[in-house]
C-alpha cells in the first residue's frame, strides 16, 4: 500500500545523524542513492518498498511539521522500542510519550513516541504478544 514516506526537515546532514543511530537499532540499513536531488532513504533488508526517506521541501520554503501526522516504525521487539527511543531522546529528540504496552490500541501494543529534531512525530512500536517481530 505505501510506496514511501518522506520527512521534511531544515538540515538534512543533521537530520540524517540524528536518524542513523534509531535505523540501526531498527535494523533498517540505509538505501544507497545517487541523484542530483538530496535525499536519505532507508528501507527493510530484502525490501524493496516502503522506504523512509529525508529531504528538505522541493518548494525551497522552510520544513514545518504537520499537526497530527506522524510515522510509525516497526521494532523487531520491544526492547529495540526501548533503545530507539533512547537514542532519539539522547541525540536531541522531544519525548512524546516513554517505551510501555498501550492496551487501549490492542493489548500487545509496546509503542514510544518522540519528535525529531524538525519536529516531526515519530512512533516506534511493537505488535507481538512475545515482544518480537516474526
Amino acid at each position: 500500500m505505501i510506496s514511501h514516506v518522506t520527512l521534511g526537515t531544515n538540515d538534512l546532514a543533521r537530520a540524517a545523524e540524528f536518524y542513523e543511530p534509531v535505523m540501526t537499532v531498527l535494523g533498517y540499513p540505509r538505501v544507497p542513492f545517487e541523484r542530483s536531488d538530496p535525499f536519505i532513504m532507508w528501507r527493510r533488508p530484502g525490501d524493496d518498498r516502503p522506504l523512509v526517506a529525508l529531504a528538505r521541501p522541493f518548494n525551497g520554503a522552510p520544513h514545518a511539521p504537520g499537526n497530527g501526522q506522524m510515522l510509525a516504525l516497526l521494532a523487531p521487539d520491544r526492547q529495540s522500542v526501548d533503545i530507539a527511543h533512547a537514542c532519539a531522546l539522547s541525540a536531541g529528540g522531544i519525548d512524546e510519550g516513554a517505551p510501555s504496552l498501550r492496551p487501549h490500541y490492542h493489548a500487545h501494543y509496546y509503542g514510544a513516541y518522540f519528535r525529531d529534531l524538525d519536529g516531526n512525530k515519530i512512533c516506534i512500536v511493537c505488535h507481538e504478544p512475545d515482544g518480537r517481530t516474526g
